[in-house]
């Protein structure tokens, strides 16, 4: 099974993090791709840019609205991702060991199987 591990956190608490602390993050990170992907289990990964370069899209009557930013204003922001084959206990001990997990949330998504 695919899942796709979406990681959230506070993006301001992270531009607060001093660049000590940026990179012992960053190696937990490392450690824990190269570990699946040692396993076969790491599809792809990667952090994302801040939420003020987002745009977002919507369409109304057919005409595409574009805004600047994210969809909505919340807590915790989507920051990055991980997108790894395995069952699901291994997804959920994986997203448990993503750093952010300890001040934000990691939500595990399967992916869904269409026709082929």
């Amino acid at each position: 099974m695919k899942y796709l591990l979406l990681i959230y956190a506070d993006e301001h608490a992270w531009e607060n993090t001093s660049p000590e602390g940026r990179q012992a993050m960053y190696d937990e990170y490392g450690t824990l791709m190269r570990e699946a992907a040692e396993k076969g289990q790491m599809l792809g990964g990667d952090e994302l840019a801040p939420t003020s370069s987002a745009t977002t899209v919507r369409v109304a009557d057919g005409e595409r609205l574009v805004t600047d930013g994210p969809f909505a204003e919340t807590k915790e922001q989507l920051g990055g991702y991980f997108l790894v084959d395995c069952d699901l206990e291994t997804a959920l001990d994986y997203a448990a060991r993503i750093p952010a997990a300890d001040h934000g949330a990691v939500e595990v998504r399967q992916i869904a199987e269409g026709p082929t």
